[in-house]
């Protein structure tokens, strides 16, 4: 079976900085880790196992480096087949997940003032996002001011976090409404439109795309 099928063109981007060890260790970052849940989806590829993060896996991704896996297995994205071990796949490259499914063990635990602090300055927007194959809607959070369409613009943060989120592969929930959050890669985002969830109780329509390529 081949272990190429993830890799993508992929944008370019600058050298981690050199200083990367010692800015973990000054923050208390564990090199080890702890091992959480994986569920990441690519254009044909659901992938599901475990992987040792330190710290948000958000901000595991956001480094852009190779995230470690373990216990992975594979299935194609429209069921067409179950899910099979994958012993020789041992790591996983960002640019290569459209998404990624959040639980609450994603994240260390946060105080209630902590949940606050993160979300006081932000405004929620209901949306719908097209990230092909996948379509999903959910709940952003963004700073006042800022227009939901603007997530097509290029953006020091790789992984957008839509919360109270479902993704869809044509009319197929791909996960629980239960989710705790889903990550989208934005550099696969080709449309973004804001909908009213209190109507929604189907998949909404398809965003309208953007004039040229504003990924």
């Amino acid at each position: 079976m081949p272990f190429d099928f993830l890799r993508k063109k992929k944008e370019p981007v600058p050298a981690p900085e050199a200083g990367r060890a010692e800015e973990r260790r000054s923050t208390g970052e564990s090199a080890a880790g702890r091992g959480v849940a994986f569920d990441g989806m690519t254009e044909e590829w659901r992938l599901v196992g475990r992987m040792e993060i330190a710290g948000r896996l958000s901000d595991a991704l956001n480094r852009r480096e190779a995230i470690p896996l373990a216990d992975v297995r594979w299935a194609p994205i429209d069921d067409s087949a179950p899910f099979t071990e994958v012993p020789g796949l041992k790591s996983v490259d960002p640019y290569d997940l459209i998404m990624v499914l959040a639980g609450e063990e994603s994240q260390p635990p946060l105080t209630e003032a902590e949940r606050v602090a993160h979300k006081v300055h932000k405004v929620p927007y209901d949306v719908a996002l097209e990230a092909p194959p996948f379509r999903i809607e959910g709940t952003v959070h963004l700073f006042p001011g800022s227009d939901p369409e603007r997530l097509l613009e290029r953006a020091n943060e790789m992984f957008l976090p839509v919360v109270h989120a479902v993704a869809y592969l044509g009319d197929r929930a791909l996960n629980e409404p239960g989710t705790e959050a889903i990550l989208v890669n934005r550099f696969y985002l080709r449309g973004v439109a804001q909908v009213d969830k209190r109507d929604a109780d189907s998949p909404a329509s398809s965003p309208q795309a953007p004039t040229g390529d504003a990924s």
